[in-house]
């Protein structure tokens, strides 16, 4: 079904090849993971499927790229539209129209289908995705995640035979991203569904994934092989595989089920020891420097507070609080008002009753460097921050924002993403090296409330442990960070405190520990293998081995 054959692939003004001498079959009804560094090539090798490089980016293509026996040299991507659908990284790039159910049914207009057989798809993929309740809603009005469900479904309409997907769960809660893999699980096996798959969170999809290809980067060769074989010996691996590897087993588990069964001795050595503390300062209220200085600074707070979107009430109430030291992880459904939350303390968006304070200031009269030196925000759209002509230029002028010697920013931004071009155009980069960009921007002026918004969203396992590193020794050293993320695994490593939010109200708020090992919707892979014991990641467990050998 998709064909790479010799494939070579240059970009404009580019030194070296971003692929070369791709050769890849993947047949018909077959779901296909692609797993690679932030900015190795995975996007450019989705992108090829359709045609879109080089006929939309330019650039130059060696060999051969076939779709059901299209070549997309002679088949641009209009003419493969009606056997390749393609869901972008970034799920606004793709909407054409205003509301969710035009949206739904504007790629089969272009199509050419007949009226009774549109509504007829709109509706089952209405049901299919869980979108019944937002058919009407206008698409700028939508979360990120409801965002990525309604793009994924306006291709879903059109029943292509190829399925092309970049990161498709990065934006999506735990449950919807279960929801839509299970869907795509069963388009493959019951309609014989082609999907090409790419994801950074491993412990998502691996699990269905029929075959793995590992896109090294580097003008390397791929690496091709069924997830079992291919996981041995991967450089990057979900939590249960890493656990797998520290203990021996064999069969690795690629799912919770069989990690459990594997892990049965594993409970019993570990049951009554206490997990060690994991890195962030201030991980248990007895913990750190806290106790000789007294309890640390509040720096923001909300009382009260009720955010509404004309009719819609996004926030409904919260009263929250993060003081200095703090890593405060939200989370809960697309849609729960996280994202208004991190806008309220921010300055974006005014409460409509109660009070919004950051270091006794109300954001809203902030501006200019009285803001920056006080909040620092990564939205879920890292361009949004992203303003300059090149990755030098952006990073000089957040230097002098910032107050600080030139190449503050750019050693920063090389600490989380290295083998990024000074000279490449922000825009040009890929969605992991975007954010890499706009996190080192905002990170650099170390500002006392530090706000993320889907922080990991598109960033590799490596890229992650080093934004984790980077949170951790900002938590130490006294700022307060308040971050929204889907990511389990990240609140796993970093946060002290987890705040779970739902329909604008705030449903739990204790220590991470308790919350999410708690919850079998938000508790990590280690602490779903390991229960009812509170260990969250692997780095615990391989602590206690070492410390009992």
């Amino acid at each position: 079904m998709i064909r790479f054959e010799n494939v070579t692939i240059t970009y404009a003004d580019a030194l070296e090849p971003v692929l070369q001498n791709v050769d890849l079959h993947v047949p018909e009804g077959e779901l296909c993971l692609v797993i690679g560094r932030t900015g190795s090539g995975k996007s450019t090798l989705l992108q090829a499927v359709n045609g879109l490089v080089p006929h939309f980016t330019g650039g130059t293509l060696l060999g051969k790229v076939s779709i059901a026996g299209r070549d997309t040299k002679t088949h641009p991507p209009r003419e493969l539209a009606d056997v390749v659908g393609v869901v972008p990284q970034d799920p606004m790039s793709g909407f054409v129209t205003d509301n969710v159910e035009d949206e739904l049914a504007y790629g089969m207009e272009c199509l050419g289908l007949k009226p009774d057989v549109m509504r007829r798809r709109v509706e089952e993929t209405l049901d299919l995705l869980g979108l019944a309740d937002l058919r009407r809603r206008p698409l700028r009005t939508l979360s990120g995640g409801e965002r990525q469900r309604v793009a994924i479904g306006s291709v879903l309409t059109m029943h292509p035979r190829v399925l092309v997907l970049d990161e498709p769960t990065s934006a999506l809660d735990p449950g919807a991203a279960e929801e839509v893999l299970s869907v795509l699980h069963r388009l493959v096996h019951d309609l014989g569904l082609t999907v090409l798959l790419a994801e950074h969170r491993l412990e998502r999809v691996v699990q269905y994934a029929d075959r793995i290809v590992i896109v090294p980067g580097d003008g390397r060769a791929l690496v091709t092989g069924n997830p079992a074989e291919i996981m041995r010996h991967a450089p990057v691996a979900p939590p249960i595989v890493e656990l797998g590897r520290l203990a021996g087993w064999t069969p690795l588990p690629l799912t919770i089920r069989d990690a459990r069964r594997a892990a049965t001795e594993m409970r019993s050595d570990l049951a009554g020891r206490r997990p060690p503390l994991r890195l962030v300062p201030h991980a248990t209220p007895e913990s750190s420097v806290t106790e000789s200085v007294g309890p640390p600074e509040t720096v923001a707070t909300l009382t009260g507070v009720v955010v509404t979107y004309g009719r819609i009430v996004a926030l409904a109430g919260v009263d929250l609080a993060a003081a200095r030291g703090e890593v405060v992880a939200l989370m809960g459904r697309n849609g729960a008002g996280k994202s208004t939350l991190l806008a309220a303390l921010v300055g974006l968006v005014p409460a409509r009753t109660g009070q919004v304070r950051v270091l006794g200031a109300d954001p809203t009269t902030l501006a200019g460097r009285r803001l920056v030196h006080r909040i620092g925000l990564v939205p879920q759209d890292p361009t949004d921050l992203l303003y300059a002509n090149t990755v030098a230029a952006e990073c000089e002028a957040a230097d002098v924002d910032a107050g600080l010697a030139t190449g503050a920013t750019a050693a920063l931004l090389a600490e989380m993403a290295a083998d990024i071009d000074p000279q490449s155009h922000p825009r040009d980069l890929s969605e992991g090296q975007r954010l890499a960009l706009a996190l080192a921007v905002v990170l650099v002026g170390e500002p006392p409330l530090l706000l993320l918004d889907e922080p990991t969203r598109g960033l590799d396992y490596a890229a992650k442990e080093r934004l984790v590193q980077i949170l951790t020794r900002l938590a130490g050293t006294g700022h307060a960070i308040v971050l929204a993320t889907h990511d389990v695994e990240l609140v796993a490593q970093v946060a002290t405190r987890v705040v779970v939010l739902a329909e604008g109200e705030v449903v739990a708020d204790g220590p991470a520990e308790d919350v999410i090992v708690s919850s079998p919707l938000f508790a990590p892979q280690i602490a779903k293998v390991l229960a009812p014991e509170k260990w969250l990641t692997v780095s615990q467990v391989a602590r206690s081995v070492g410390d009992a050998g």
